[in-house]
């Protein structure tokens, strides 16, 4: 005559059945997290890249604007 499965082992497969999707799930979700994370990165490079070219830029049109206010007011003195 067989023998039945006991019950313990019914529970422990379908708690490794139960684990084993779980980890997938989380997989999936960690993955997504990385995905996402190295997007914001990437955005965050590109907005530090912008600011430091504005920052350029507005260094630029303050030295440009020196020398013109100079001339301006080197020429109202003559």
């Amino acid at each position: 005559m067989p023998r039945k499965k006991s019950l313990t082992t019914l529970v422990q497969q379908s708690v490794g059945i139960r684990l084993s999707s779980h980890e997938k799930i989380c997989a999936e979700r960690m993955s997504n997290l990385i995905t996402s994370i190295q997007r914001l990165e990437r955005k965050v490079d590109t907005l530090s890249d912008s600011v430091s070219k504005g920052k350029g830029i507005v260094a630029v049109l303050v030295f440009l604007g020196t020398i013109v206010a100079a001339a301006i007011g080197f020429f109202n003195y003559k």
